[in-house]
């Protein structure tokens, strides 16, 4: 029954906004990668234009936010699966899966030209495969769940974090040195093949051109290079007086110190990165200070603006939205994707109506987000770890690299639900033992006093 509501609610998302949210940089740059596949030197990850490419003889947005929308059912059902498979109760379970399958920022996310439900889907899927089995995994699934995690971090950066995470569970886990080859060839192969294609494209083995710039970024909020003294190489990347209110924005900031050397980010990547480095080991404490402040928006009862100039959710709005400023070439991107489309967003009443009343109680706050992953603590001996320690690793890692974003902060959702279900059945054995010693400890003395 919630899974046709469910549906149902996405079905409301398509006749309510179409044909799918384009984002000006985000979208176009991933069409364009799409139509002519190469290892990007910027922020654009290869796995979600692969996805569009796959899709691309059926030119149609429409079908992409649609298979989108499919990704987040599965990923609710994918939750309730695995959680009834560890023998969780229903009353656990169906909770757990509520956060993905109703949350009016998920519907968003699917319905948008973005990658970022791929990457939920790729996780929570690694995840569900390595836990299927009470036992060890089998080989084929440490192979599949290896695969799942490279493609994941083909997609999003911070999923080779996780694989490493995952490979060091398995690890931990003694599944035999065998089952760990497999999940550790399946796992990294395809980013050696991918490293070596950008090696081929760009002269450098691997996967990002822009990973010293985030890093360089992240230390922008901080910085002091009376204390950090960097070599001289480095010293014109110090703080030069231009003041964002957000880490990601010495990105693009064009009086940033970054975006005044020549060359562009892509060369200066390598003098990026070490900077930053020197940066974190002259200052932790203040690079420490600075994570723990960005992590904590997560945990906001009312979203916090970050930077102060973004709308902090996506927003189900109404209206027309017409591309402004966007360049020839990237609209002739579009329409050789999609002929049919133009590049505006536009709402259809009255089913964008119901979706504009609905966001507002449909979203998962802040606070109960830290519940949910303070519960999760609570069962790492019966087997949450790895869906707690990859929720915290997806919630930490991004900001330690670069910034927060609330869109970062979605595919916790689903790993910290889990967790937490996982953490119940611990509660509901204890609390049956009690009631059946209770109800013993009765009968005993009622033998008794019926005796006398």
């Amino acid at each position: 029954m919630l899974l046709a509501f469910a549906a149902g609610l996405r079905a409301v998302t398509m006749l309510g906004y179409r044909p799918g949210r384009i984002y000006y940089v985000d979208s176009y740059e991933y069409l364009e990668l799409a139509l002519h596949p190469r290892p990007s030197q910027g922020f654009r990850n290869i796995g979600y234009p692969l996805f569009l490419k796959l899709l691309m003889p059926l030119h149609s947005i429409e079908l992409v936010v649609a298979v989108q929308h499919l990704m987040g059912l599965t990923v609710g059902v994918m939750v309730y699966a695995l959680l009834r498979r560890r023998s969780v109760s229903v009353w656990a379970a169906v909770p757990a899966s509520v956060p993905v399958l109703f949350d009016a920022q998920m519907l968003q996310l699917e319905h948008a030209v973005l990658s970022d439900m791929l990457f939920i889907f790729l996780v929570i899927a690694a995840v569900t495969t390595l836990m299927w089995s009470p036992g060890h995994p089998s080989p084929r699934a440490a192979a599949a769940a290896g695969l799942l995690l490279a493609m994941a971090a083909l997609t999003r950066s911070v999923g080779l974090p996780l694989l490493l995470l995952v490979l060091a569970y398995l690890v931990a886990r003694r599944i035999g040195w065998s089952r760990l080859a497999i999940a550790a060839l399946a796992g990294l192969l395809p980013l050696i093949l991918y490293a070596s294609w950008y090696e081929a494209e760009n002269g450098k083995f691997t996967l990002s051109g822009v990973d010293g710039v985030s890093l360089w970024a992240r230390t922008m909020t901080f910085a002091d290079c009376d204390r950090i003294r960097p070599p001289q190489p480095e010293e014109a990347l110090c703080p030069n007086g231009s003041w964002q209110d957000a880490a990601s924005e010495y990105v693009w900031a064009p009086d940033s110190s970054l975006n005044r050397m020549p060359g562009g980010a892509a060369a200066d990547n390598d003098l990026a990165r070490s900077f930053a480095l020197h940066a974190m080991a002259a200052q932790p404490l203040d690079y420490l200070q600075a994570v723990a402040h960005d992590v904590s928006l997560a945990f906001h009862w009312t979203p916090a603006r970050h930077p102060q100039r973004v709308t902090p959710a996506f927003g189900f709005k109404k209206g027309r939205w017409e591309p402004t400023g966007v360049p020839a070439s990237a609209r002739r991107t579009l329409t050789t994707y999609d002929p049919g489309a133009s590049g505006v967003y536009y709402s259809a009443e009255p089913y964008a109506g119901f979706l504009r009343g609905y966001q507002y109680p449909a979203y998962l706050r802040g606070p109960f987000l830290a519940l949910i992953l303070l519960a999760g603590t609570l069962g790492l001996r019966r087997g949450s770890f790895l869906p707690w320690a990859t929720a915290i690793t997806l919630l930490v890692l991004p900001v330690a690299l670069l910034d927060f974003d609330h869109r970062y902060v979605l595919p916790v959702v689903p790993a910290a639900c889990l967790a937490a279900a996982l953490a119940m059945p611990a509660q509901t054995v204890s609390f049956r033992k009690r009631t059946l010693s209770l109800v013993r400890t009765t009968r005993f003395l009622e033998l008794l006093i019926f005796r006398k």
